[in-house]
């Protein structure tokens, strides 16, 4: 039976839990919340004690913002960095984001051709089989992606995707200040490179995204770039948002409007620092803080949307 597409499934996943909030995860083990991790003592190694700090924190994080986020974006990097231990804690974090019932956003920024493309997709989504039997993928609910090398670089990740009813999310206008020299440039046709990646998002999605009215294809839209939200809304007009940028990076969510056109599941909200730092600011414990900046945020989020 094929599963349910992403965008129904992401649609229903933001009725039922009243939000558009994500935590964003980017665990650093040098500034890991206090008292959160084991020291490690006794680890084999280097990795795995810091692999297991990080997968602690990322636990305590996830169980103070649960009930305010409808997922959890992981940067990938930030558990690859610590080898063979800290993909296994990515792994056993995405459980725990799974047990407390949130999608996993694996925010890996992947995009390559033919084979590659194809064993990122088996590494993310459903897996490989091999002669020596079947390895399980992340399972992940949606994977962060490069479209620059052009469509057959995120055909085959999609058809991964598709095969257990997750989706994507194509880089189209980032946050970061040097995405300008790039993204904004304009091309022969009139347009700036953001806006063919935004068309090709609108192809990838489909014409008909259901009757949830959001595709399986979204778009990585900065909240550090308002301006353009009404322009790239308008190219992708069921294409789900993940704006990534509030807090740390100086967007703010009263900005958003425009992503939640098509209704409350248009736009994501992504948040790392603002929340998993927020005591940092408000003072007392890190889960206290955290839970209590998540509120605010999802609130907010909730009552730009026009969600009732």
């Amino acid at each position: 039976m094929t599963p349910p597409g992403f965008g129904a499934r992401l649609a229903e996943q933001v009725s039922a839990r009243r939000s558009q909030l994500v935590l964003g995860l980017d665990p650093d083990p040098n500034r890991l919340w206090p008292a959160a991790a084991p020291p490690g003592e006794g680890a084999p190694s280097a990795a795995q004690a810091a692999a297991g700090a990080v997968l602690a924190h990322c636990r305590r994080v996830i169980e103070a913002v649960a009930e305010h986020c409808v997922a959890v974006k992981f940067q990938v990097a930030c558990f690859e960095r610590l080898g063979a231990p800290g993909w296994s804690a990515l792994a056993a974090a995405a459980d725990a984001a799974r047990e407390h019932g949130l999608l996993v956003i694996a925010d890996a920024k992947r995009g390559d051709i033919d084979v590659t493309a194809r064993a990122y997709g088996e590494a993310f989504f459903g897996g490989s089989e091999t002669p020596f039997g079947s390895v399980a993928g992340l399972g992940a609910d949606a994977l962060t992606v490069n479209a620059l090398l052009g469509e057959d670089s995120v055909a085959p990740l999609l058809d991964a995707a598709r095969a257990i009813g997750a989706g994507l999310f194509v880089l189209v206008r980032t946050s970061n200040p040097g995405a300008a020299l790039i993204q904004d440039r304009v091309l022969d046709d009139g347009g700036t490179v953001s806006d063919a990646l935004a068309a090709l998002v609108r192809e990838l999605g489909g014409s008909d995204p259901g009757q949830a009215g959001i595709a399986d294809v979204g778009a990585v839209v900065g909240a550090t770039v308002p301006e353009q939200l009404v322009r790239l809304r308008a190219a992708m007009p069921a294409a789900p948002l993940l704006l990534p940028g509030v807090g740390a990076q100086g967007g703010s969510i009263s900005a958003l409007a425009p992503a939640f056109a098509p209704g409350p599941a248009g736009g994501l909200v992504a948040v790392s620092r603002g929340l998993v730092y927020a005591f940092e600011k408000a003072g007392g414990e890190p889960a206290d803080a955290a839970r209590d900046e998540a509120a605010r945020l999802r609130a907010l989020a909730w009552s730009l949307a026009g969600a009732s």
